[in-house]
């Protein structure tokens, strides 16, 4: 199929930002993954740069901006945040924990969505949060199913290992104890968009006194649950939008 518009700069940005839907690129992974001249690459990376479209992680590479997130927003296609509220909400009252929704943007996962616990020991992570990737069971979610390249950069460093991203993949869900912050518990599942790609991690997180050292015994299977929820909310809006 013929993806060309008959106006070439424009396709060679738009090969740019598709290359870099995969994960943080250097200019020499941009250029082997677009097919571009190494000048050619930099110029268009550098211009999207300028317009948000792409901005850069804390090692310098190039990942995908902001700005695409508030275009889609401003369209109204982001379905999973305006579906993330009552979805995290019973999850939240049916555990007694607080509950959150994460995506990845570059080496951090954040925290685009929360409800909660109204009182008593809890584990605040606010809207806005930025975490890290290398530890907690939101970060094994969101690594376990990348491409093996990128999954294998992702562990550098990671209280995690491949062993255990392997098993996150068996059960379809994860569990950490302690890994992000002493004394947390948490439990999550992935949320996927309509090609099936894991997008954000639903998470229900608190003391290992209330969730134990085995908190996926307890909730694995309701966090699985609000997680196909919002999976099936943005499936339905792709076929709705396809027609």
């Amino acid at each position: 199929m013929d993806n060309s518009s008959g106006v070439g700069v424009l396709d060679k940005a738009a090969t740019v930002l598709s290359a870099l839907e995969a994960g943080p690129a250097t200019l020499a992974q941009l250029v082997g993954a677009t097919g571009l001249a190494r000048p050619t690459a930099h110029r268009l990376a550098v211009a999207l740069e300028h317009h948000r479209l792409v901005t850069r992680d804390m090692q310098g590479r190039f990942v995908l901006g902001p700005r695409l997130a508030e275009l889609a927003s401003a369209a109204g296609e982001d379905r999973l945040l305006a579906a993330a509220g009552p979805v995290l909400g019973a999850l939240r009252d049916h555990t007694n924990e607080s509950a959150q929704l994460f995506r990845r943007q570059g080496d951090l996962r954040i925290c685009v969505a929360a409800a909660e616990r109204p009182m008593g020991l809890r584990d605040t992570i606010p809207v806005g949060a930025s975490l890290s990737m290398l530890a907690g069971s939101a970060a094994q979610i969101l690594l376990a199913w990348e491409e093996p390249d990128r999954l294998h950069r992702g562990l550098q460093g990671a209280r995690f290992n491949a062993t255990a991203l392997s098993a996150v993949r068996r059960r379809g869900w994860a569990q950490s104890v302690g890994e992000r912050e002493p004394g947390v518990a948490s439990v999550s599942a992935p949320v996927r968009g309509p090609s099936g790609r894991v997008v954000a991690a639903v998470s229900i997180s608190g003391p290992i006194e209330r969730l134990s050292r085995q908190p996926g015994r307890l909730h694995a299977a309701t966090v699985v649950a609000g997680a196909n929820k919002l999976t099936e909310v943005l499936r339905r809006a792709h076929q709705s939008s396809q027609g």
